[in-house]
């Protein structure tokens, strides 16, 4: 596959988004989660800007969403500390954190691109979708 994309892999994407009170419908993004399946990859990049965070209620759980955009960062690594989905594969992690839920740490739709260097293309993406 990559011959045809002159050494570039197809990767998928979605924006981390916190939103402190749901009935309100305001979010900011805190991250990116990125998965390219033909090279095994999946990685989060994480920016909270806080103030940005409390200007949108002030009484938010700081910390609450720094524990649950930390545990995404965990989940992507795989290591003991990914709890039951140490075990699965890049994908499978990928897919379990692009699901749906209603929690103040949410994921924006999925998007895809092409990449040569996936690592690179998160850093890209945090500081182009996020910073």
């Amino acid at each position: 596959m990559s011959g045809l994309t002159g050494g570039r892999d197809v990767f998928e994407y979605a924006v981390l988004r916190v939103v402190p009170r749901v009935e309100r419908g305001e979010l900011i993004n805190a991250g990116i989660v990125l998965y390219c399946r033909a090279r095994s990859f999946v990685a989060a990049r994480i920016h909270l800007d806080e103030d940005r965070l409390r200007a949108l209620d002030p009484n938010v759980d700081v910390e609450g969403v720094r524990a649950a955009l930390h545990a995404v960062e965990c989940v992507c690594h795989g290591g003991a500390a990914a709890g039951q989905a140490a075990a699965d594969d890049a994908g499978r992690r990928f897919r379990w954190l692009v699901a749906p839920r209603s929690t103040v740490v949410q994921p924006g739709p999925v998007h895809t691109g092409l990449t040569a260097d996936p690592e690179a293309e998160a850093e890209r993406l945090l500081r182009v979708l996020v910073r």
